[in-house]
């Protein structure tokens, strides 16, 4: 024991006092998160002992937007006419919507394409019935140019149209109401087919003589598209510009989009 004895010895046991203290607390940490973790030994085993159910909701609101997309169609001899021709229609619409409340951001060019055009001319046939072939000869150049209109105000939808159509643009279609931002609508149809797939399971839990432990899978489907709820009488033709130019403004129904939710929900049962 003479090691232990003196200043020297003093040091030596409060090193090996350290030692075992720091010891003990390791092996008390690694108890208590071995402890610990046997609440979750299992936990993401599949439990072999479940039922599926699938539920069914729908919301219904008032769209708050509109879209539709118009063309500008220009043939010149040159590509560069036909484009400066093209630019100034377009130009002149997109004005147009600005002054009539639509915002910038919500005007996009959506397509834009320069095309030769050509004319088939047929040989003029000489003397003993010999034609020659026909040929192809260069007319101009045609250049189209698309753009899709977001109006947030619904109810200038029908006032804008006829605008659009006075001033050149040559087609105009796809007038659909939608909403701008569906995250509210999408969680209300959600909600109820979660809860219609529960009402199921209890119910079917009740037959089978079981209890409902808790949802081990969800799957969604069929969510977030807006279904008009029913159909739209619109005064407004898609003939192109003869449509268009009309005086009258065409009357436009907003009516209401549907917005349907299938899931699909596995329950623990026991």
């Amino acid at each position: 024991m003479e090691m232990f004895e003196g200043p020297r010895g003093e040091k030596l046991r409060l090193a090996i006092l350290s030692a075992v203290v720091v010891l003990v607390v390791f092996l008390g940490v690694k108890t208590f998160g071995e402890f610990m973790n046997l609440h979750y030994i299992g936990a993401g085993v599949m439990p072999a002992n479940t039922i599926n159910v699938s539920g069914y909701g729908e919301a219904v609101a008032v769209p708050d937007i509109a879209t539709f997309t118009f063309s500008v169609v220009s043939e010149r001899s040159t590509v560069a006419a036909a484009q400066d021709d093209a630019t100034t229609k377009a130009n002149a619409i997109t004005a147009y919507l600005k002054e009539g409340g639509v915002a910038e951001r919500d005007i996009q060019t959506t397509g834009y394409s320069v095309y030769p055009q050509y004319d088939w001319v047929q040989q003029t046939c000489v003397a003993g019935g010999i034609c020659p072939p026909g040929e192809q000869r260069l007319r101009g150049y045609e250049v189209r140019q698309t753009t899709t209109v977001k109006v947030r105000d619904t109810a200038a939808a029908g006032d804008l149209l006829t605008g659009v159509g006075g001033l050149g643009a040559s087609e105009v279609s796809g007038l659909n109401f939608t909403f701008d931002n569906p995250d509210a609508v999408e969680a209300e149809a959600r909600d109820k087919a979660i809860a219609n797939a529960k009402q199921k399971a209890e119910v079917l839990a009740r037959s089978l003589g079981v209890s409902l432990v808790r949802v081990v899978s969800f799957n969604e489907s069929g969510s977030g598209y807006p279904i008009p709820y029913y159909s739209r009488d619109m005064a407004y033709g898609m003939g192109g510009a003869e449509s268009a130019v009309a005086q009258k403004a065409p009357e436009i129904s907003t009516g209401e989009n549907k917005v349907v939710s299938n899931v699909s929900v596995t329950y623990e049962i026991r």
